[in-house]
């Protein structure tokens, strides 16, 4: 799991927490064993809480929830994901200026 993919889980759970796997794959374009993989490791990092709804007897809906350290992770990921952003964003410009 790369950064941007670690980035848009957790951006996409902050967003919508009562979204199911098959949505948060949808949305994200991921397969659903790439989204399962991908959370059970935010899991293990202990960036995401995964609840499992107690009273449904299908026992397959889940709740995500980013933790503290999620929260601040992610905060970390969209400041260098900016940042990143901005560098192409110049080099762009520069390129585009020298070629005039």
């Amino acid at each position: 799991m790369n950064n941007e993919d670690h980035f848009k889980i957790l951006r996409e759970i902050q967003n919508k927490p009562n979204s199911t796997q098959r949505e948060l794959a949808e949305e994200l374009g991921f397969s659903l064993g790439k989204l399962n993989y991908c959370l059970k490791a935010l899991q293990n990092k202990g960036l995401v809480k995964i609840e499992n709804f107690r009273k449904n007897p299908k026992k397959f809906n889940y709740f995500y929830v980013l933790t503290p350290a999620g929260i601040t992770q992610k905060t970390k990921l969209t400041i260098n994901f900016m940042k990143r952003k901005m560098k192409e964003y110049d080099e762009l410009k520069r390129e585009l200026d020298k070629n005039k």
